[in-house]
């Protein structure tokens, strides 16, 4: 079956709620489905081509009739904020390599029903990419800048200290409000960050409210927006 790039990217972030919500690795996902490893792995990226029959197979390893699973899809698709490998424009760049404070992020935002698209890259060097539209990023407009950067200090290839240091010599970035994200409020490293030129910081696990709590003293030419509650009929 060969879905769209966006329903599989939704079907793969479904499947791996999922498997969080039930503790299991993606090894024993795979064994319960009869399926590979790496197949779950390309699912929950939303990069593999889906039979019915492992549609299927995932659902009922993921103890979900099979119309449930898919109601899952169709709900993430209706909710916001979405992990997008769009090359367009979008309101918060995530710079984030732990898969699961990134779910976590994303998930909280997403109940806060956040309406604003965010990319996520998962290093420093991917961040720049996206920032100043080189590598794998080369196409994207460079006025397509995010408004807000959410960047974790501790990154592979570049830490965070290492984007924030070129963000803010950069004309064209130094004015992209950065929050820090860091796993405690005693941490040398947000002194450093503040130095640099980082905004302010949020303890992680990132939600709605503490994102809320420092935006007022940033200089937004933008807004948090939230998706209007669903009508009860």
């Amino acid at each position: 079956m060969t879905l769209p790039r966006t329903i599989k990217a939704d079907f793969g972030a479904s499947v791996k709620a999922q498997r969080v919500r039930l503790q299991l690795t993606q090894e024993e996902l795979a064994e319960r489905a009869g399926l590979h490893r790496t197949y779950i792995t390309d699912i929950e990226r939303g990069t593999r081509n889906l039979s019915l029959q492992s549609i299927e197979r995932v659902a009922r390893a993921l103890e979900l009739p099979l119309a449930a699973l898919l109601h899952e899809v169709d709900r993430a698709r209706s909710a916001a904020p979405r992990a997008s490998n769009s090359t367009g424009p979008v309101d918060i760049l995530l710079v984030e390599d732990n898969e699961r404070d990134e779910e976590l992020t994303l998930r909280a935002l997403r109940r806060a029903r956040l309406a604003n698209l965010i990319h996520v890259a998962r290093d420093g060097v991917e961040a720049l990419d996206y920032l100043f539209c080189t590598g794998r990023h080369s196409q994207r407009r460079s006025e397509d800048r995010p408004h807000l950067v959410l960047l974790d200090l501790k990154l592979p290839r570049l830490d965070g200290l290492g984007v924030l240091r070129r963000m803010k010599a950069e004309e064209a970035t130094r004015c992209i409000p950065v929050v820090v994200l860091s796993v405690s409020n005693e941490n040398d490293d947000i002194i450093r960050a503040r130095h640099l030129g980082a905004e302010a910081y949020i303890v992680k696990p990132v939600d709605f409210q503490r994102l809320s709590r420092v935006t007022p003293d940033l200089n937004f030419s933008w807004t948090l927006q939230r998706l209007p509650a669903p009508q009860v009929s």
